[in-house]
């Protein structure tokens, strides 16, 4: 990278990168610390309690509803939830930086070099990272011309075989992005903006976003196939 000095104020690579995995562990850290200190805070109080008792109720329904039949697809599941949490925190930086332009820009007539890319970059590496985490909950775009019309066990056959289409798009998706990775991070690839910044570690996000979505897509794919097999049961009995 250039001597980029005249320019104010330049977040270092290093810490753009190390921020962004740092931070949103630091942030869960205080999620998780603020959430025990209220549910202390919340049994001291019976209506409290109860309600906490009524949110525990509706999600070990979803949870058995789901059938989560082995170890794996718990443990995909986790890491879908998981890095879906882990990224929405990123959100935070990139308020954080455009305030910082805004700023600068507007205030001492120093607008910088890095936020809009920053930025930019942040919110593709969310949007390839939030696909596990949004096939978990079902956020996904479908079309729902035929599906809405079915009974609940023909929605779940219809899952199970477009599960076809899906596997060939990610598989598709998995292959692409660790061409498009090991190409990248030969050459040590940079952004053609002053910043300059590395463009493998987006390729690697790509390619990690994939792989996350594949994990996912097998993990609905056998409890569909295990509620499917049920509901067959219950209908039989």
């Amino acid at each position: 990278m250039s001597d980029l000095s005249e320019f104010g104020f330049v977040m270092p690579h290093w810490f753009y990168w190390g921020w962004l995995a740092i931070m949103p562990l630091l942030m869960m850290a205080w999620d998780r610390w603020a959430t025990g200190r209220g549910v202390q805070a919340a049994d001291k109080n019976a209506e409290a309690n109860a309600k906490l008792k009524q949110i525990e109720d509706e999600l070990q329904q979803k949870i058995d509803y789901s059938h989560e039949v082995n170890w794996f697809t718990m443990a995909v599941d986790w890491i879908s939830e998981k890095s879906g949490i882990f990224i929405s925190f990123w959100t935070v930086n990139a308020v954080v930086f455009y305030f910082f332009e805004v700023i600068m820009r507007y205030l001492f007539n120093q607008p910088t070099i890095w936020v809009h890319e920053a930025s930019f970059l942040l919110f593709g590496m969310q949007y390839l990272l939030a696909g596990a985490f949004a096939l978990l909950h079902g956020a996904h775009v479908r079309v729902d011309v035929v599906y809405n019309f079915l009974p609940v066990r023909g929605r779940i056959g219809m899952d199970i075989f477009t599960s076809m289409f899906f596997f060939m798009f990610a598989f598709a998706l998995v292959i692409t992005s660790w061409t498009f990775f090991q190409n990248s991070y030969s050459m040590d690839e940079r952004t053609v903006e002053t910043w300059g910044i590395q463009y493998w570690p987006v390729k690697g996000m790509m390619l990690l976003g994939s792989v996350l979505i594949l994990l996912a897509g097998m993990s609905k794919l056998i409890k569909d196939i295990a509620l499917f097999i049920h509901l067959g049961r219950e209908q039989k009995a």
